[in-house]
């Protein structure tokens, strides 16, 4: 199993930024997928997930409105829209297999800052 997650960096506050997820070596339209995330300091943390058909499901209320989950199975596919990002969505950011984090890849470094 292979989850490659990227397209992380520096943000500034009000800004977007789009992590995506390459996952291989499973059968991923199967499975629920998340993203979860560590922010300095802090344990890791389920932000969002996507049923197999899509649809997704909020672990946490700060990113409602702001963060949106999606999925390409076509592709082996997992996205994550970052809108109106604040310093406190610093954080690296996993994708993920399982809601408890112990399928997941390296991770992508987002850091909201000005």
């Amino acid at each position: 199993v292979q989850l490659q997650a990227y397209g992380g960096g520096l943000v500034q506050p009000g800004g977007s930024l789009t992590l995506s997820c390459a996952a291989s070596g499973f059968a991923f339209r199967t499975y629920r997928m998340f993203w979860l995330c560590q922010a300095p300091g802090k344990g890791l943390e389920v932000v969002l997930s996507s049923s197999i058909g899509g649809v997704p499901r909020h672990y946490t209320d700060s990113v409602k409105g702001r963060f949106t989950i999606s999925r390409d199975n076509a592709n082996n596919m997992l996205h994550l829209q970052m809108n109106n990002v604040k310093p406190e969505d610093t954080a690296l950011y996993y994708c993920a297999r399982d809601e408890a984090g112990i399928i997941k890849g390296q991770g992508t470094l987002v850091t909201v800052s000005s």
